[in-house]
């Protein structure tokens, strides 16, 4: 399987191209959202954190793609995400049928919301 990515570029360069871009894109969005998001590996996958805690976290497989935006954001947002499959943490989505960045976005600005509200109470 050879050695972890120790980068977000790292990861990328060893994906498919095609899902490359796509990820790229995510991470564009996501840090266009929310500027001060720090880029890490955690669990082998790529993270964007925000306020020293995981915001989204994003990878690819051989077939799809997955999205990891946090269980309650998932859960708040279920309706809008039928069309996709869905695990407690993961939506998981394809070339054919990728995650709109209206839909990213929403997911993103709940999750921050919810790390901004638990961080309040420190």
């Amino acid at each position: 399987m050879g050695d972890a990515a120790t980068s977000i570029d790292e990861y990328l360069a060893r994906v498919d191209p095609a899902f490359r871009a796509e990820l790229e894109r995510i991470r564009r969005l996501v840090t266009r959202l929310v500027p001060e998001v720090e880029e890490a590996i955690t669990y082998r996958m790529p993270t964007l954190k925000y306020g020293d805690r995981a915001l989204v976290y994003f990878t690819a497989s051989k077939k799809h793609m997955s999205f990891y935006p946090s269980s309650w954001a998932i859960e708040a947002l279920r309706d809008s995400l039928s069309g996709y499959k869905t695990t407690e943490h993961a939506i998981q989505f394809t070339l054919d049928n990728p995650l709109p960045d209206e839909l990213i976005e929403e997911l993103v600005r709940f999750h921050v919301r919810e790390i901004d509200g638990s961080n309040d109470g420190r």
